[in-house]
């Protein structure tokens, strides 16, 4: 939830190439989890909206992407700003914090296969 929802739904389709519907009397953007997966099969479910008068909004969660330097990256070519990373977190785990345009925070990481 955000005070633009238009404008977070747009970013966040560009960031990682979800398909975002909006047509619906609240003109909230509903991701639904089929056909926004990785080729693995991993998909996250939910919605982006506008946020009631006088709050700001938030968002925690975080996206599994294949290169976390890669997406943190290119969320500050669409207007995000780097908080944290890449960081090694665990011994197969890396992950990082970026801020969206209007200063949620929104974590990816990428998990490695044990070997």
């Amino acid at each position: 939830m955000g005070k633009d929802g238009a404008a977070l739904q747009s970013f966040y389709s560009d960031l990682f190439d979800w398909k975002i519907e909006s047509d619906n009397p609240m003109n909230d953007g509903i991701v639904q989890r089929d056909g926004n997966v990785t080729p693995e099969g991993a998909g996250i479910g939910g919605g982006i909206g506008v946020a009631p008068e006088g709050y700001s909004g938030h968002v925690t969660f975080y996206i599994e992407v294949p290169d976390v330097k890669a997406a943190l990256a290119k969320a500050e070519s669409l207007g995000g700003s780097r908080m944290m990373g890449p960081d090694k977190v665990m011994e197969r785990i890396e992950i990082g914090l970026f801020n969206d345009p209007e200063g949620h925070t929104v974590g990816v990481v990428k998990t490695t296969a044990q070997a």
